[in-house]
C-alpha cells in the first residue's frame, strides 16, 4: 500500500508539473492541408527548445474569420503565455489582437499581414515577390504575349492580395504583350476554384496562361484544365502538395512557387520564446520563397523543402 501511495503522489506531482508548463497558442488559417501541418511541426520544434507547450487550434474553413476570432478570444481569456496567429482577414482580426496586447499577451503574426502594429514580430513569405516570380515565369514561357487569368484565394487575405498585386504589376511592367483578363476567387474551395476557372476558359477560349495563387485555387484550376483537355494553357501554381507535384510531373503545371512553412512555424513560435525570456525578437523575418520547375525536383535542397520530416515533431505533440 505504501508503494502504491508513493507512486500516486509521484504521478500527481508529475501531472501538476506538466500542467503548469506555459502554453502558447498557435492559430493558423486552417489545419488540414500539409502546409499547415508543416507549420505545426516547425512550431513544435521551437516550443521544445524553449520549454513550453503548443495549443494548436484552427478554423475548419480557411475563410472563417469569425471562428478564428473566437479561438483567439478564448486564448486571451485563459491568459495563454503567447499567441502565434496567421490572420484569415487583415482587418477582421485587428480588435482581438489588440485586446491580447492590452492584456499583456505577446502576439506574433505569421503568413499573412494584419492592420495593426500590436505584434512583437511578423514572419512571412515575401508574397509580392512570389507573385512577381510567377509573372516572370509565365511571361517567359508565353514569349511575352497572350491572355492570362489569375485564380485567387479570397478578398481581404493580405498574403494572397500581395501575390496578386505582385503578379499583376510585374506582368504589366515587364510584359506589355500580356493581357490579364480577370481575377477570380476560389474562396478556399477547390470545387469553386474549378468552376471559376472553367468559366474563364469558356469566356476566353484563346487563354494562354493561368496563375493560381494558393493551394486550393491551384488544385481547382488544374482540375479545370484537365476536364477541358486544355493542355495548351500554361499554368504556374502557388504552394505545393503531392497532387500538384504529380500534376507538374505530368505536364499540366509548368512550375510551382513554394514557401517554407516549417521555417514559418519555427520562427514565429521562436519569437514568442525569445520574448518570454526577455529578449527582443526580430521585427520581421522573411521565411523564403522559391520557384520550382520539374527539373528541380531531384535536387536535395528542393526535396528537403518540399518533403520535410514532420512526423517526428507531430508524433511528439
Amino acid at each position: 500500500m505504501r508503494l502504491v501511495a508513493v507512486l500516486l503522489i509521484a504521478l500527481l506531482l508529475w501531472s501538476c508539473k506538466r500542467d503548469s508548463r506555459r502554453a502558447v497558442g498557435v492559430v493558423p488559417k486552417g489545419a488540414n492541408h500539409i502546409f499547415w501541418q508543416t507549420v505545426h511541426a516547425g512550431a513544435i520544434k521551437a516550443a521544445q527548445e524553449f520549454g513550453f507547450e503548443i495549443e494548436w487550434n484552427a478554423p475548419t474553413l480557411e475563410i472563417d474569420s469569425s471562428r478564428q476570432i473566437g479561438i483567439v478570444e478564448s486564448m486571451v481569456n485563459r491568459r495563454l503565455a503567447g499567441i502565434v496567429l496567421a490572420p484569415v482577414d487583415r482587418k477582421a482580426l485587428v480588435a482581438v489582437v489588440e485586446r491580447a496586447a492590452t492584456a499583456g499577451i505577446p502576439v506574433c503574426i505569421f503568413d499573412s499581414g494584419i492592420d495593426t502594429r500590436q505584434r512583437i514580430s511578423y514572419v512571412a513569405t515575401n508574397n509580392e515577390e512570389g507573385g512577381r516570380m510567377a509573372a516572370r515565369r509565365l511571361g517567359e514561357i508565353l514569349g511575352g504575349k497572350g491572355k492570362v487569368a489569375v485564380i485567387g484565394f479570397m478578398p481581404g487575405s493580405a498574403s494572397t492580395m500581395e501575390r496578386e498585386h505582385g503578379f499583376q504589376d510585374e506582368a504589366r511592367s515587364k510584359f506589355p504583350g500580356i493581357n490579364i483578363v480577370g481575377l477570380q476567387f476560389g474562396m478556399a474551395d477547390r470545387a469553386k476554384a474549378m468552376a471559376v476557372t472553367e468559366n474563364v476558359l469558356t469566356a476566353h477560349p484563346d487563354l494562354a496562361g493561368l496563375f493560381a495563387d494558393n493551394e486550393s485555387s491551384s488544385a481547382g484550376a488544374v482540375q479545370a484544365l484537365k476536364s477541358r483537355h486544355a493542355s495548351s494553357v500554361r499554368m504556374v501554381a502557388f504552394d505545393a502538395s503531392d497532387q500538384l507535384i504529380a500534376d507538374m510531373r505530368g505536364g499540366w503545371i509548368d512550375s510551382i512557387v513554394v514557401q517554407n512553412p516549417f521555417r514559418m512555424g519555427y520562427e514565429s513560435t521562436k519569437a514568442i520564446g525569445l520574448y518570454l525570456e526577455g529578449q527582443k525578437p526580430p521585427e520581421h523575418v522573411d521565411s523564403g520563397v522559391a520557384l520550382i520547375k520539374p527539373e528541380d525536383l531531384e535536387k536535395p535542397d528542393v526535396k528537403e523543402l518540399l518533403f520535410p520530416d514532420i512526423r517526428k515533431y507531430l508524433s511528439a505533440q
